[in-house]
């Protein structure tokens, strides 16, 4: 075969070989994006194995999670943090007749501050985020500031001696963050679901940071994959994607 004839074949070889890493990568559940929330919550139940009383939603967005948590468990307490007032007036509305909701317009980080700025790209986006994300190759502009409440997440429960059976986080990118936040308190929670992806880029974390936080505080770590969960039974570097990925921490002691 000439020159020529393997240059010209080489870019569909390429693609080919692309696509089968891509494929790859989702059915290890990397930069999989479940589509919904019924699976992650599917995924993190069979992993509770018990029926949770006390909920935290943290990045509520516009409810979605915490709507299909208690579409299962109408009897669940649950507390909900969003720090956006376009999102917690939609959340106000939508949780109003629930008695066991309490919803919280600040977020949670691993520090108290009353002024602090959460930058978005229009009124209630799902990529709101503490830290301005750099997202023109996107064509994204995250020119919106709104002042808000960051609030560590001991200081908020800590009149409460409760276990916590369920968090879920989606912060964009300050999950880690939000973990420290907790203190001593990760020792009374029984499972966390978290993402990781690329606004991991913008925050400058990475998956090792989560893994070596959950191993000193005896958690196990789960991704949730199209076809089930898979246990990460050690750090590799090949963890580091920065695609949108769901883990599942699971509290060994309780």
């Amino acid at each position: 075969m000439s020159f020529l004839k393997i240059l010209s074949i080489l870019p569909l070889r390429f693609r080919f070989f692309r696509y089968l890493e891509k494929v790859s990568s989702i059915y290890q559940g990397k930069g999989w994006d479940s589509g919904t929330v019924t699976s992650e919550i599917n995924a993190c139940l069979s992993l509770l194995q018990i029926k949770p009383k006390i909920f935290i939603d943290i990045g509520a967005n516009k409810g979605v999670y915490s709507r299909y948590i208690l579409k299962k468990f109408d009897d669940i307490e649950c507390h909900l943090f969003e720090p956006s007032k376009y999102n917690y007036s939609i959340l106000k509305e939508l949780f109003s007749t629930f008695k066991k909701v309490k919803i919280n317009k600040i977020a949670l980080s691993n520090h108290n501050d009353s002024n602090a700025k959460l930058f978005s790209d229009k009124a209630g986006s799902a990529l709101s985020s503490l830290t301005k994300r750099r997202l023109e190759h996107l064509n994204i502009n995250m020119k919106i500031e709104e002042k808000i409440e960051i609030k560590r997440f001991d200081d908020y429960w800590k009149s409460n001696n409760s276990l916590i059976d369920f968090v879920k986080i989606d912060v964009e990118g300050h999950e880690l963050d939000v973990l420290e936040g907790f203190g001593d308190l990760i020792k009374k929670t029984r499972i966390i679901q978290f993402e990781f992806g690329g606004t991991n880029i913008d925050t400058k974390t990475f998956f090792q940071d989560f893994w070596y936080f959950f191993k000193g505080k005896d958690f196990s770590i789960y991704r949730i994959t199209p076809i089930g969960i898979l246990k990460i039974k050690k750090y590799s570097d090949q963890d580091e994607i920065f695609s949108f990925t769901n883990y599942i921490a699971v509290n060994n002691k309780l």
